[in-house]
């Protein structure tokens, strides 16, 4: 199996300033590691032989605890972020099958990175709408399109890719984001 090309992480910089152009106020951020001395991710039940969602639960609740306790009723989306998504499952599932093997209940679940997104809601008690798109500038212009369309108050934007070689190490980010001009659009009612 060739290994997959290096991914530029965007870092968490890179986050708030893109979040800053796209008109969104960061009221929290997070990042792995975290600081340099971050060296394994902490497990998550359900979730076996990656990192990834482990990863990304892991910032989401780094973000999520830093910002507080939320009013009540704030509706907060969640969207992650992945170019690459858990190429660790599915390289494993891959050999599986090429094997002949049986597939795992667990892995089948892990396959799909909302799957994560479901247990950080859920975990959190987010209501907001969720997602997963492919680059940081795409979701934090869904972030926006959120808040605008007053379908949440804020939005959870979370960015994991694992590391593409054994050099590299698995990078996240994460930034909660609100309208920094207080502009969203009521809800019709």
């Amino acid at each position: 199996m060739t290994r997959a090309a290096p991914i530029a992480p965007p870092g968490l910089a890179a986050m708030q300033a893109a979040a800053a152009a796209a008109g969104l106020a960061v009221s929290a951020a997070a990042s792995w590691p975290e600081p340099d001395d971050d060296r394994e991710v902490r497990p998550l039940a359900g979730f076996i032989v990656s990192t990834f969602s482990p990863l990304l639960a892991e910032v989401a609740e780094r973000a999520l605890g830093r910002r507080g306790e939320p009013p009540p009723g704030l509706v907060t989306a969640l969207v992650i972020v992945t170019a690459r998504g858990d190429v660790t499952s599915a390289a494993d599932v891959a050999a599986t099958v090429d094997a002949g093997g049986r597939v795992g209940p667990l892995m089948f679940f892990q396959a799909v990175p909302n799957t994560v997104v479901g247990y950080v809601a859920a975990r959190w008690g987010l209501t907001g709408p969720l997602a997963c798109v492919g680059d940081i500038g795409a979701g934090l212009d869904l972030a926006r399109l959120l808040i605008e369309d007053a379908d949440a108050d804020e939005v959870l934007v979370v960015w994991a890719d694992l590391a593409g070689t054994d050099q590299d190490r698995d990078q996240a980010a994460a930034v909660v984001v609100a309208d920094a001009a207080g502009t969203k659009k009521e809800q019709p009612g």
